[in-house]
């Protein structure tokens, strides 16, 4: 969502008063932001929170047992 907005995370990051290394884990679905902050996020970007929700393109490697 920030890409295709041309926002960067460090533009979110300062706007949230958050560590860039942070918003690095949420992107990379390391780490997951509180339902308050999702909230802010939407409001900063102007989109539903349900749009944030949605299922990305991002790849989860799993060890193969």
């Amino acid at each position: 969502m920030l890409k295709q907005q041309k926002r960067t995370g460090k533009w979110l990051a300062q706007k949230l008063g958050k560590d860039p290394v942070t918003i690095s884990r949420w992107n990379r679905n390391i780490q997951q932001p509180h339902l308050e902050t999702l909230f802010e996020i939407a409001d900063l970007l102007r989109v539903p929170v349900c749009v944030l929700l949605e299922e990305s393109e991002v790849r989860v490697d799993r060890k193969k047992e």
